[in-house]
């Protein structure tokens, strides 16, 4: 019998609903739906929630090679695929396995403390470094392949995949990148220096933030928001793309142009009105 795991934002009652809703369905097509805790063979992560439920969930497909389908209840919803509306076209492609596999780079970090020991994570969306003390800004050394590039004090540093490059590192000024390419964004918060644009580095390179002496208060590291480690002065931060994507079923063949200019509701009416007249 084929499985589906399920995982449902369970503090909103609109996500539980719909989700009973396609559970039951699917059920009646002699699909099974599983929970998270499963350790079942499932063939699909289907989820209930906006882009911070996806997140979360994104560590189940990564870790079982499984695409990851969201269907949007959030506010941007830049990684889900389905909306309400379509509930019964959802369940039917779903029940077809009528869906194509996008694949999403993801990083990998290696947080090196003072006494040795290493804690290693991963993002989809970002690592986000940020200072602790809202009184005083952190102070970072930054390299990249080996090699120091600057040193300056800011309210922290964000390390995006171009999947995360319409999250928090798009907030923060960072560059769109199309979800296709193959790099890694360091992103400056709110820094004070002489070089604090951010960067772009390609898929063979790697990152270091290094955690400088003058610290007021411990470094906090952020994946995807929702794992965290505490990095104290000393901490050696190194950041590559990750050999591990996390798989992404998509409905429909839309270009990543259009999802952003419909996300970001982009004013693109007359784009093409060169003010010339016609003859």
């Amino acid at each position: 019998m084929r499985s589906i795991m399920m995982i449902v934002n369970e503090k909103r009652e609109d996500a539980a609903k719909l989700a009973s809703q396609v559970q039951v369905a699917l059920e009646e097509r002699e699909i099974a739906v599983v929970g998270a805790e499963s350790d079942r063979d499932v063939e699909l992560v289907l989820v209930f929630g906006g882009d911070g439920t996806i997140l979360w969930s994104a560590q189940a497909a990564r870790e079982r090679s499984i695409p990851l389908l969201g269907v949007n209840l959030g506010h941007m919803g830049f990684l889900a695929e389905a909306e309400v509306s379509s509930l019964e076209s959802l369940v039917d492609r779903v029940a077809a396995a009528d869906y194509a596999v996008e694949e999403r780079m993801t990083l990998e970090l290696d947080v090196q403390m003072p006494d040795g020991s290493v804690q290693h994570d991963w993002a989809i969306n970002e690592a986000a470094i940020m200072r602790t003390d809202l009184a005083h800004p952190a102070h970072f050394g930054i390299g990249v392949d080996g090699q120091g590039v600057s040193t300056y004090g800011a309210d922290g540093i964000i390390l995006s995949t171009p999947t995360g490059s319409t999250a928090y590192s798009y907030s923060a000024g960072g560059p769109v990148v199309w979800p296709d390419t193959e790099a890694v964004l360091m992103v400056p918060l709110a820094a004070h220096g002489l070089f604090t644009r951010p960067l772009v580095v390609g898929p063979n390179s790697e990152l270091e933030v290094s955690i400088l002496k003058q610290q007021w208060a411990d470094i906090e590291v952020w994946c995807d928001g929702i794992r965290r480690i505490t990095a104290p002065a000393g901490t050696r931060i190194l950041c590559r793309p990750s050999k591990v994507p996390v798989k992404l079923a998509r409905l429909s063949d839309t270009p990543f142009s259009a999802r952003l200019v419909a996300k970001f509701d982009l004013p693109v009416s007359g784009w093409r009105r060169l003010g010339l007249e016609e003859s």
